[in-house]
């Protein structure tokens, strides 16, 4: 039934990536709203964070384990990746993210949690791998690869999210800013730069799921992820209720102006909207803002993750296994089934048949190439 499940998540995936570069995602995310389904994923999403931190480590240590096939569990550790992913697809709209009602808080502190473990990867954003790596070895170097891939994808979601500042509770908008602090987190991000490294004196930069070396003419050239960072910044800063609810003390103030160096004329030429960081930050520097006003009295807290811990503390181990026996430890036939099931999924076939028909002219119905730039709806085969 999981696997079902997973399946599902996995082709909603493949058609938000192929709607969003189609221009015809508005349909997904009319359904995704209409059913609900939000919530269900963001639940989803920290049931298997919580796995992987709960259990997959009891499942390494385990001596007696040595399944015939890793993939059953590579499939769970990919479920995670899955769903980011097609998050990150959909949170760009507005109705989604409202529509995540009090789940968005326990979202905020999933984002809160992988932004963390960015923050705190080594220089050069890169790990030594053994040579030669047995089956326990080899799922946590892949765990830890797709985990450095999935934090990059919490950024673009978090980013999204304070695109709706004005929208949110109450209580999101103070969960970001003073039970995270996510402006001083983000400050270490622009510092650190994980998805940045310099190997044998040359500038690497994480894009588009793999490491390439930055020729020196595009060394000053803003990338994807520094962009989320900044405009995220901007949003939290530089939006009359953050400011109104954020706590500029001594230590706050201080990670602020840190933001001063990094805003370079290269830079702001590339992202013109930082004229107005440049402007928050040079008036933060000679005044003392006033302390926030203190005017929520009751606040809402994230359940999701407290309430998974809580039902089963101290039966991890147990939980372990049970899966290995029942779960991990598919017969000959089983892999041989899920294997047909996964090149069914991932064939060209049901790539074609999810991929949205092609945008017709609304004059002569003939294939469309460009759209309406008021509506954003029509298309039209010429201009």
């Amino acid at each position: 039934r999981w696997l079902r499940q997973h399946e599902y998540v996995e082709k909603l995936n493949m058609h938000a990536i192929l709607s969003a570069s189609m221009g015809q995602e508005q349909l997904l995310t009319e359904l995704l709203v209409t059913y609900a389904k939000i919530p269900v994923l963001i639940a989803e999403l920290i049931s298997v964070e919580i796995w992987k931190h709960k259990v997959f480590p009891v499942l390494c240590r385990l001596e007696d384990f040595k399944p015939r096939s890793t993939f059953p569990i590579y499939v769970v550790l990919h479920h995670e990746a899955s769903i980011i992913n097609l998050l990150e697809t959909v949170f760009f709209y507005k109705e989604i993210c409202e529509s995540a009602e009090d789940s968005i808080l326990d979202l905020i502190d999933y984002c809160h949690r992988k932004l963390t473990l960015l923050a705190a990867r080594s220089a050069n954003g890169q790990t030594v791998t053994p040579a030669v790596l047995v089956p326990p070895q080899e799922l946590q170097k892949q765990a830890e690869t797709m985990e450095f891939e999935i934090s990059l994808k919490a950024l673009s979601v978090l980013r999204f999210i304070t695109d709706q500042v004005e929208s949110l509770p109450l209580s999101a908008l103070t969960r970001m800013l003073n039970t995270h602090n996510l402006p001083c987190l983000l400050v270490e991000l622009v510092e650190h730069c994980p998805w940045s490294c310099r190997e044998a004196g040359k500038l690497k930069k994480f894009e588009n799921g793999v490491w390439h070396e930055v020729p020196p003419e595009d060394q000053v050239k803003m990338t994807k992820l520094d962009g989320q960072v900044w405009l995220a910044l901007l949003n939290l800063l530089l939006s009359p209720e953050c400011q109104r609810k954020y706590h500029f003390d001594g230590f706050n103030k201080s990670q602020l102006l840190k933001l001063r160096v990094f805003l370079t004329d290269v830079l702001v030429d590339q992202l013109p909207n930082l004229v107005e960081m440049q402007r928050f930050l040079s008036h933060l520097a000679v005044t003392e803002p006033a302390p926030p006003k203190k005017d929520l009295v009751l606040e809402q807290v994230p359940v999701i993750w407290d309430h998974i811990l809580k039902k089963n503390a101290g039966k991890w181990e147990a939980i372990a296994k049970h899966q290995v026996k029942r779960v991990f430890s598919p017969t000959e036939e089983e892999l041989k089934l899920q294997a047909h099931r996964w090149t069914q999924t991932y064939s060209l076939d049901m790539m074609e048949a999810l991929a949205p028909d092609k945008p017709r002219c609304r004059f002569c119905g003939a294939e469309a190439a460009k759209r309406c730039s008021r509506c954003r709806n029509e298309w039209y085969c010429t201009r």
